[in-house]
């Protein structure tokens, strides 16, 4: 082999290795990139998790209170009748006190 061929090998092999080289990179780019593209679509979906979690904690969380409060307004309904009733029993007979000691005077 003549000193041109052994330097043109050699060439041969540094262009090889230099595109190897450039290869190497695009592909190391292209995991970097891919790498990002998944972790912006995972933290996406965990934000949107965690979004439809929370408005699932509201909704019950509103259900239970909305419950709550019915409960309550049925206890003050059944106490205001309770006082409609005792008021219109007792009516006559505070009607017929006043009238009593109106006439008594």
């Amino acid at each position: 082999m003549s000193m041109g061929e052994v330097l043109r090998s050699i060439k041969k092999a540094e262009q090889g290795a230099e595109k190897r080289l450039l290869e190497a990179q695009d592909e190391a780019s292209k995991v970097l990139s891919d790498a990002r593209k998944k972790s912006s679509e995972m933290i996406q979906s965990a934000a949107e998790e965690s979004v439809a979690m929370t408005q699932t904690i509201l909704d019950a969380a509103r259900s239970k209170g909305q419950g709550e409060a019915d409960s309550v307004k049925s206890e003050g309904s059944k106490d205001i009748a309770a006082i409609d009733t005792n008021s219109a029993k007792n009516q006559d007979e505070a009607v017929q006190m006043v009238v009593d000691a109106l006439m008594s005077e």
